[in-house]
């Protein structure tokens, strides 16, 4: 009998994935994943009827997720939301509003490239996302803008758009004006929802990490690609001695983050099953 293993955390071309929510099923079924939440940033388009019929076709069990851009102490915090009501017309709305909050932080980002000489229009933006194989633009994000950029000949490659302009801190960075994190949290309790701290191990301003240690969230991202597992100890025994669940999940993109396959951080069934509990 094969180990059930889920990945909790990844993205599809709703947001700033590579693969369609649908080519995830097919990929998350090839390599053996029992289970599977699509996390995409500030939206959850990707669960139509036909992707949920699709995925029980393939015996792949789902939990309904996103990723909500929220700030804190002037610090963008992504806050995984789990299990929450399909049918909330509220939480939908909710979830609108945070993707033009993301429009708004894109127009702040082309604004800075442009002082340092590396212009870029924003229907320029909008029609190349339209017109590229690699992303959908429903969810215009930084990883359009760097391929962007690659493109017009500003940087060699995708890793130094990120590391030098676009991430957090970056020369061209510009937080999304968010919901506070009290608020996110607020919003998915009341769509009987799970909310979880997404990576805290990547937050490097200590104030920010011990007030959001001290919120009404559910858990924490324990296991994830990116931290090592010595660190990803540290985040599992805060969670055990708050009595938290430990999440998990690869942070899939596809292609523009090749080195981060899909179902590289996963969870138990036990802890799948604690997260589907109302």
């Amino acid at each position: 009998m094969k180990q059930f293993r889920a990945d909790l955390h990844c993205h599809s071309t709703c947001s700033d994935g590579t693969l369609t929510p649908f080519e995830i099923l097919d990929l998350a079924k090839e390599i053996g994943l029992s289970g599977l939440s699509i996390t995409d940033h500030d939206t959850t388009s990707a669960y139509t009827q036909p992707f949920l019929s699709k995925a029980a076709e393939l015996g792949l069990q789902m939990i309904p997720g996103v990723e909500i851009s929220s700030i804190h102490r002037n610090t963008s915090v992504h806050i995984l939301a789990y299990n929450y009501d399909l049918q909330d017309e509220a939480f939908k709305n909710f979830i609108s509003e945070a993707q033009g909050k993301r429009n708004d932080r894109n127009h702040k980002i082309l604004e800075k490239l442009k002082e340092l000489g590396m212009p870029i229009e924003y229907e320029e933006l909008v029609a190349f996302a339209s017109n590229d194989d690699t992303f959908n633009h429903k969810s215009l994000g930084r990883p359009h803008i760097a391929l962007l950029m690659i493109k017009k000949g500003y940087v060699p490659h995708f890793q130094q758009a990120f590391d030098v302009y676009l991430k957090d801190g970056g020369k061209a960075f510009a937080p999304t004006l968010s919901r506070t994190a009290p608020e996110v949290i607020k919003e998915i309790h009341r769509a009987k929802g799970k909310a979880i701290i997404a990576h805290p191990g990547i937050y490097k301003n200590r104030h920010v990490v011990q007030d959001l240690l001290s919120m009404e969230f559910d858990g924490l991202e324990g296991y994830y690609s990116r931290v090592a597992p010595e660190q990803e100890k540290r985040w599992i025994d805060i969670a055990y001695n708050k009595g938290w669940l430990v999440t998990g999940g690869s942070d899939f993109h596809g292609s523009v983050k090749a080195h981060i396959p899909l179902g590289c951080s996963w969870v138990n069934e036990e802890t799948f099953k604690k997260i589907l509990e109302r």
